[in-house]
């Protein structure tokens, strides 16, 4: 079945009416009919199946036959706070680690970041954003992950106290403890997770991030590249909560 995302506001008396991009996707683009089944979700962890019942030029209405509650969501809310990689390997970091069940995702300024974002920072995070959703309906999530703001490193104190844990992937750190440390703050209900651009963090970056209570971690023995390092952070996390 073909799955879409709904607001509350939609829903009048188990009736659903979508209009807009939705509408278009729908008519142009998939071609429903009417009878068929769609999933719905609120982006809130409910869940629909509903049958097509008219389809017009402005708007398609649906008749809800089935409630549920997603379970697909982690025990955990994980920011993922990356340094701004070159090109289009946002793209992918965004895409990818929205499949393994990011909540969050902050792109950040870093040092050793090169890309520009003055001009286009709202353009690539409206684009960043639609890249979240279309993942989110590709695995079955629950919610859209958000794409925030671009926030510079000097001011990620304030996003790093929303979480019970901030965790750091350094090339420069020799033990792996990232299973040490979780069964260490086993009640964590938010996770940060900071990976660097190309070239990495630095040590004086590294040294600030320590002085924000973050903890430092091993991927591997291997380097990664920036657009693996989140999603290889996000597995282990993946493996530790819900394997």
């Amino acid at each position: 079945m073909h799955r879409f995302f709904i607001e509350d506001h939609q829903i009048v008396d188990e009736q659903v009416y979508i209009s807009g991009e939705n509408h278009e996707h729908m008519t142009k683009s998939l071609r429903v009919k009417i009878g068929e089944k769609v999933e719905l979700s609120n982006g809130k962890g409910l869940e629909y199946i509903a049958t097509v019942q008219e389809i017009d030029k402005n708007q398609v209405l649906l008749e809800i036959i089935e409630k549920t509650t997603n379970s697909s969501e982690m025990p955990v809310k994980i920011t993922l706070y990356q340094g701004l990689p070159k090109a289009t390997k946002m793209d992918l970091i965004v895409q990818k680690t929205v499949e393994l069940g990011v909540t969050n995702i902050v792109p950040v300024i870093m040092e050793r970041t090169i890309v520009e974002m003055d001009k286009k920072a709202n353009k690539k995070i409206e684009r960043w954003q639609k890249i979240s959703e279309e993942a989110a309906k590709q695995s079955k999530r629950g919610i859209i992950p958000i794409i925030k703001p671009v926030v510079k490193l000097k001011n990620i104190d304030k996003e790093f106290e929303k979480n019970d844990l901030n965790l750091i992937a350094y090339e420069n750190e020799d033990d792996s403890n990232l299973k040490k440390i979780l069964e260490a703050h086993n009640k964590v209900q938010k996770i940060g997770v900071l990976i660097g651009p190309e070239g990495g963090i630095s040590e004086k970056e590294a040294q600030y991030l320590k002085e924000l209570k973050a903890k430092s971690i091993s991927l591997g023995k291997r380097i990664l590249r920036t657009e693996t390092a989140g999603m290889a952070a996000l597995s282990m996390l993946v493996y530790h909560f819900e394997l």
